[in-house]
């Protein structure tokens, strides 16, 4: 059995857990050390604040570690934050990971008084439409080689996979849907 792991350094890493947790059979661990990343076959970059959250990585040592997992084949999954570490480019800061070929504009959705909830369909993902929901959530402007757009919103990419990478704009993790949970562990 794989031991999927959720990034805690900072943001919504106990809502994962939570959502994790609903689905039979998984046992989801925290990863705040490099060990800890060594124990586990997929990991979860939640929400946060991606310039806290790619500090923290660079301190702990989990950094290195991380890519090298993640670009020798490891699934992983950024939600909101952990999509902006997951891009090679960003719009306003240096890139973190830099492991996904895409390009990416924080706060695209504006400040946080601009949250929103909306249901989308996501025909790679589920057969019936995903609620989600966004909080001062990125854009990804673009994409390049390999990775696949999956769903736009109002002409905005909200959703992307490159091969075993998973990028979400929005937190499912905030709903009671599994649908994108579900699917992070069929990749």
């Amino acid at each position: 059995m794989e031991t999927i792991g959720v990034l805690a350094l900072q943001g919504s890493f106990a809502e994962h857990m939570q959502a994790l947790r609903k689905i039979a059979g998984i046992n989801p661990i925290l990863v705040k050390t490099a060990d800890e990343l060594a124990r586990v076959d997929r990991l979860i970059i939640p929400g946060g604040e991606s310039t806290t959250i790619g500090k923290l990585l660079n301190t702990t040592g989990l950094s290195i570690n991380l890519c090298k997992r993640i670009l020798s084949g490891m699934p992983v999954w950024g939600t909101c934050a952990g999509l902006i570490l997951l891009a090679k480019k960003i719009d306003d800061e240096q890139p973190h990971l830099a492991v996904m070929d895409i390009c990416v504009k924080r706060n695209a959705y504006g400040s946080q008084l601009a949250s929103f909830e909306c249901q989308k369909l996501i025909p790679e993902i589920s057969n019936t439409p995903i609620n989600m929901v966004f909080i001062r959530a990125p854009q990804i402007i673009s994409v390049s080689g390999t990775t696949k757009i999956l769903a736009e919103y109002e002409g905005k990419i909200i959703a992307a996979q490159q091969n075993r990478m998973l990028a979400t704009a929005f937190h499912p993790e905030l709903t009671a849907d599994l649908s994108v949970h579900n699917y992070f562990l069929r990749l």
